[in-house]
């Protein structure tokens, strides 16, 4: 039991931390006084003369956030080894690779704008999240993370190289002709990803065409979120231009990726791991696919066709990750663009593995992305529906809703809020682990049946004394 230390406590803004990352506004909620506080309390949960990996996006911020974390971690006692400026991918790759390291901590600001800022961790080879960043903020308020006797020390070590090496091995089971025909167009949107696919696409074969790879934290191009339709417009054009099979887009930290076919279609989370899970399953029969609670019928029942077995988890990067180490699942998404493959991967998200695996999957099907898109069955569906709600409220609507649904003898599974299967379809209402909402998705065979379910979550909205709007 570590005892208050009398010259160090802090406290973050509650805002910043989040359910599975610490994230703020640089200069409003986010400030040095927290990187340093951070690493004075991760310290003292790792303990003295443990070893640790750092890493950061290119936010313009990131390098002051980043000096902040190494002098709290060297404070605490604890050996920093800096990885410098890569994607999020490498510094958990970092984790996972370099002798002796216990830990990593990523400073980033991943899709968000270009003023916020953060800090992803890993802790051990798992994701450090929920609970864990609550005992953080209860170690840096209580004073209980005192300086060590004697101070970590801070070295650096180049990982690129070694980590572009290994996203190559993804390819080795390829049909060779098969990559060197492939014509790809790839974004790098000025985030931390431009580096590592410079050095990458100059070792593949085939013909590749490389936007915005200069990393610039004011993101002058658009904005690094694949996910967002408007930010696929320059890939789009490029792919259309050059007459391309597909192009790949990242977020800021490149930890998800985007994907649009021949013809500019988008292909949904769903369907892109739908596409996965055929090929791993043909390499790993009968392997478990973790899918979110959000993901569509067409996913699990994709998966069990397949042959595999299919699992629902709470909606979470963190949560799909930890569930796959503790089954031993060969392959996980979630449905914004986080992709997990443990077969030949380490089982953490990877934006850029998973274009290569894009890659080898459609060489190992022989057939294009385009192909498979229109290959997939066509939903009626809904984006993601959020509902303002202050924190508590919106637990408590949850709560409510699973009651009345109950009374009613609902069939629902409540891993993640209600997820309700009806004739129509299925719909879900849970409460965003991210911000003060509440959060709704809907899917049908037919759009009427669509519009039943949304008149059914507006119902249990206008029943818990919330306006009715998921059927506008």
């Amino acid at each position: 039991m570590r005892i208050p230390c009398p010259d160090f406590a802090h406290n973050f803004a509650p805002s910043i931390l989040r359910e599975y990352d610490i994230r703020g506004t640089f200069g409003k909620t986010l400030f040095e006084a927290d990187a340093y506080a951070l690493g004075r309390s991760f310290g003292a949960i790792l303990g003295p003369r443990e070893s640790i990996v750092v890493g950061r996006d290119g936010r313009l911020s990131s390098p002051v956030l980043e000096a902040a974390l190494v002098h709290g971690l060297a404070d605490a006692g604890v050996n920093v080894i800096r990885v410098g400026l890569g994607p999020t991918p490498m510094l958990y790759f970092a984790e996972a690779s370099v002798p002796q390291v216990k830990g990593g901590i990523q400073v980033t600001g991943s899709h968000n704008p270009a003023d916020h800022n953060g800090f992803k961790m890993v802790f051990a080879g798992a994701p450090f999240f929920g609970a864990d960043i609550t005992r953080l903020g209860s170690i840096a308020a209580s004073g209980a993370c005192p300086a060590a006797e004697h101070r970590g020390a801070v070295t650096h070590k180049h990982v690129l190289p070694a980590y572009v090496d290994r996203l190559i091995q993804g390819l080795a089971a390829c049909d060779p002709s098969g990559l060197s025909r492939l014509r790809v167009g790839w974004d790098a949107g000025n985030g931390a990803a431009g580096p590592s696919l410079e050095r990458l696409l100059a070792q593949l074969p085939g013909e590749h065409h490389l936007l915005y790879s200069e990393v610039d934290g004011r993101f002058p191009n658009h904005h690094p979120d694949p996910t967002i339709d408007a930010n696929l417009a320059d890939l789009r054009a490029l792919v259309a231009a050059k007459n391309l099979d597909f192009g790949l887009a990242f977020d800021g930290d490149a930890d998800r990726i985007g994907v649009i076919d021949s013809l500019g279609r988008v292909l949904d989370a769903d369907q892109l791991l739908l596409l996965f899970a055929r090929d791993v399953l043909a390499r790993h029969p009968g392997a478990r696919v973790i899918a979110d609670v959000k993901a569509s019928r067409t996913v699990f029942d994709g998966i069990d066709t397949l042959g595999g077995q299919a699992e629902m988890a709470p909606s979470g990067h963190s949560h799909i990750k930890a569930r796959m180490k503790a089954t031993g699942a060969a392959l996980g998404g979630e449905t914004s663009g986080h992709f997990f493959f443990a077969d030949d991967w380490f089982g953490f998200d990877d934006g850029l593995y998973a274009a290569i695996r894009l890659i080898a999957a459609i060489v190992r099907i022989g057939a294009s992305v385009t192909a498979l898109r229109d290959a997939i069955p066509a939903l009626f569906k809904t984006p993601e529906l959020r509902f303002p709600a202050d924190d508590l409220r919106k637990f408590q609507v949850v709560e409510e809703t699973a009651k009345r649904l109950k009374h009613a003898g609902a069939q629902m599974t409540e891993i993640d809020g209600v997820r309700v299967s009806t004739p129509d379809g299925w719909w879900l209402l849970r409460a965003s682990n991210t911000e003060a909402a509440l959060t709704a998705r809907a899917e049908s065979d037919t759009p009427e049946g669509l519009q039943r379910l949304l008149a059914q979550i507006d119902d249990h909205l206008a029943a818990s004394g919330l306006v009715k709007s998921a059927g506008r």
